[in-house]
């Protein structure tokens, strides 16, 4: 993992402030923010066990926000210091680090993990410190407390357009095929609902897998002989990119079309040259979409990580959560746990697709969606499906 030191963190908003002081911007600000302590937010995420790719695709947009928080002045004259923590992959793990960064380090929100069950495991750790948890991966909805609010999809916002869309498209009935855990389960059940209902398709078969198979001819073969059309997959991982490859060398896509869940653009490279091509998504961001906030975010985020770095939609969602956090703090004139909660319900916050609305009462996002599939190394945008609201699952 490259994890970047606590040390070098703090020495970065200072060294930013100083900067921005010397561009001439805001008068004396650099002192003030050179002697304040810094603003501490905590990231427990997988940079080991499995999921780091998200992990590492998460830091690209939280190490950005960070940035170019602290090349402004920081927030309410104090540097942003971001503290990661590798949870492994580990529900157990990331509650001994939400425990140690609230504990320990004093701060003032959580941000991350990727897994539903590490969220949840964390839950009662930020809703006892009352210290809210920024939640920016896709789910399936249903985690609503004062202390947990979420900036990516639940699945009416990534089912709802997509579903149809392929039913319309390839026609036939739809094979689901993920791990076994709560994400993949729920999301499912919605699907269920939306192709039964809405579509009025049917559904072949539903399998889930533990983790850390390594074999997938024999499902792959199950898929194959149902006659499925669609396929749903919601597996993330390396385990999804063992499948992937392994469903190509059948000739499985000849005959099925992928709708992959939770899709990010590092897979692409991981499937190899010509791999994982004409897989559909719906997701909050296109890194090639000609949106001048995308164009521009994707070149802020390449100058600051490599030219060929990929950009997924956890990019921005993690980048669009520490945004609004300052916004928060700025709204509430004041720094502290209570301070977030009470700026970030029905805050409104400007992000590199539009603007995304923080709901007041359920703490989910109105955000922008698009339909995409991949194609070459990236997705390419088929339609922009304007703003969908959340149906949180909040009872």
């Amino acid at each position: 993992m490259n994890k970047v030191s606590r040390r070098r963190l703090l020495a970065s908003g200072a060294a930013a402030a100083a900067a921005a002081a010397g561009a001439g911007a805001l008068p004396g600000l650099a002192t003030r923010v050179l002697a304040a302590d810094p603003i501490r937010v905590g990231a427990v995420l997988p940079f080991s066990g499995g999921l780091e790719l998200f992990g590492n695709q998460a830091k690209l947009g939280l190490d950005l926000a960070m940035k170019e928080i602290n090349d402004a002045g920081g927030i309410l004259g104090r540097p942003l210091e971001i503290l990661y923590e590798d949870n492994k992959t580990d529900p157990k793990t990331s509650v001994e680090k939400a425990r140690t960064l609230i504990g320990r380090d004093g701060a003032v929100a959580l941000t991350g993990p990727i897994l539903s069950s590490s969220r949840d495991a964390m839950a009662a750790t930020v809703n006892r410190s009352k210290v809210p948890l920024l939640y920016a991966t896709n789910y399936e909805g249903g985690a609503c407390s004062r202390y947990i609010f979420s900036f990516n999809t639940v699945p009416n916002q990534e089912l709802a357009k997509l579903l149809p869309y392929m039913h319309e498209t390839f026609g036939g009935s739809t094979y689901m095929f993920g791990a076994d855990y709560v994400w993949p389960q729920q999301m499912f059940e919605a699907a269920k609902g939306i192709i039964g209902q809405q579509v009025g398709g049917e559904v072949a078969g539903v399998e889930f897998t533990p983790w850390g198979v390594k074999e997938f001819a024999p499902v792959i073969r199950r898929i194959a002989d149902s006659g499925a059309k669609v396929l749903l997959f919601a597996l993330p991982g390396g385990d999804g990119i063992t499948f992937i490859k392994q469903a190509e060398a059948f000739g499985l896509f000849d005959k099925v079309t992928v709708a992959f869940l939770g899709f990010a653009e590092t897979y692409l490279g991981a499937f190899g040259p010509g791999g994982g091509q004409n897989m559909w998504v719906t997701v909050p961001f296109v890194a090639s979409g000609a949106q001048p906030g995308v164009t521009d975010f994707v070149a802020r985020i390449r100058a600051q990580a490599g030219e060929e770095v990929p950009i997924s939609h956890y990019v921005m969602t993690h980048y669009n959560a520490i945004n609004a956090l300052r916004d928060a703090l700025q709204r509430k004139g004041e720094v502290g746990p209570e301070a977030v909660v009470d700026g970030l319900e029905g805050l409104t916050v400007s992000t590199p697709t539009g603007p995304v609305s923080i709901g007041s009462a359920d703490h989910h996002v109105t955000l922008p969606m698009f339909l995409a599939k991949t194609e070459g190394s990236g997705l390419v945008t088929v339609e922009d499906l304007g703003r969908i609201a959340p149906e949180a699952g909040c009872s």
